[in-house]
């Protein structure tokens, strides 16, 4: 039965609520990744900025070690904290680590009219099979918030014709029904996170279109007011959906989850202040003999601070996901 009926995780007192749980880490903490900066370029003349970690001890054998593909938040690259205190947690525990950006999230914009999107997995595909053409023999995939809804369509869309290198994924606060959650973000609770990707995505889309005029419909981009908005006014019909309920409804990275065949951890704490009821589906996860679903009563959204050892130190999310990942049965 996959459903993990009592997760194991407990948050700091002082940090009492699903708010706290997520802003504080994300604001506070202060890690940083040995990364190594190495820009790919794709097939449609784009380029991909990928951040490389190693394992810090010593290898027992000339096989590379296993290699940990991480996929960021919406907005989010390699610095974000969640990110960067899991890369640095993995290395400590023999992993290699991948983390790649989504198109203009590196700290340049791409050079082509395409943006990334949650439903989008093609780069996915493409930075996998990069790193399979180092010689990895070994590759989780883990993904955080759209991150994770990224992974977990791309997982199903691949079910039995994945690549037989990737053995396991982890993925931690998942939207996995996108109206749900987009509509979650619209309550007054969570205005100030709308608000703020809305308007990190909205500087993106303007400083592009002063690069390309007449490109990109920069009064409708204007106008939004929220993700939702953004997304039916741009998102959806750059992409070529009808508009935003069709986006969100094909993206949905829900209805991809029973055709995952590998071992598969979603954890979703349900104090997240960006998930729906939707993105807790018990009744599916008693259902899938592959994927396992944890959804402790707190945590907040890509947050899990520990309990003890204060904001900078070793976040439970970090241990559970190596656990799982080292888990060989």
């Amino acid at each position: 039965m996959p459903l993990i009926a009592q997760s194991s995780y407990v948050p700091p007192a002082r940090l009492w609520s699903g708010h706290l749980q997520t802003i504080i880490p994300s604001l506070f903490r202060k890690v940083t990744a040995p990364y190594v900066r190495e820009r790919i370029d794709t097939l449609d003349q784009d380029f991909l900025d990928l951040d490389w970690a190693f394992a810090t001890n010593e290898r027992q054998s000339d096989l590379l070690p296993p290699l940990v593909l991480l996929s960021h938040g919406l907005e989010g690259s390699s610095s974000s904290q969640y990110l960067a205190g899991m890369v640095q947690y993995l290395t400590r525990n023999g992993f290699d680590c991948l983390a790649w950006h989504y198109r203009s999230c590196s700290g340049e914009l791409n050079r082509q009219q395409r943006f990334y999107h949650i439903g989008e997995t093609t780069d996915l595909h493409f930075v996998l099979n990069y790193a399979i053409s180092k010689g990895y023999v070994t590759i989780h995939l883990m993904g955080f918030s759209a991150g994770g809804s990224v992974t977990l369509k791309y997982l199903g869309e691949q079910s039995t014709a994945l690549n037989p290198v990737v053995k396991r994924a982890v993925v931690f606060s998942v939207p996995l029904d996108l109206m749900g959650s987009a509509r979650r973000l619209e309550q007054w609770d969570s205005l100030v996170y709308n608000y703020r990707f809305n308007r990190t995505l909205k500087r993106k889309v303007l400083q592009k279109a002063a690069l390309m005029p007449g490109v990109f419909p920069t009064d409708a981009v204007t106008r939004a007011r929220s993700i939702r908005e953004f997304d039916n006014l741009f998102t959806a019909p750059q992409n070529g959906f009808r508009d935003v309920t069709d986006y969100y409804t094909r993206s949905s990275s829900l209805q991809y989850v029973p055709a995952i065949r590998i071992p598969t951890l979603i954890v979703n704490a349900k104090n997240d202040p960006f998930l729906s009821p939707e993105c807790f589906p018990e009744a599916l996860a008693r259902e899938l003999p592959t994927v396992w679903m944890e959804f402790p009563e707190a945590g907040g959204h890509c947050g899990f601070p520990p309990r003890q050892g204060g904001i900078n130190g070793t976040y439970w999310s970090e241990k559970r996901a190596v656990a799982f990942l080292q888990d060989s049965d």
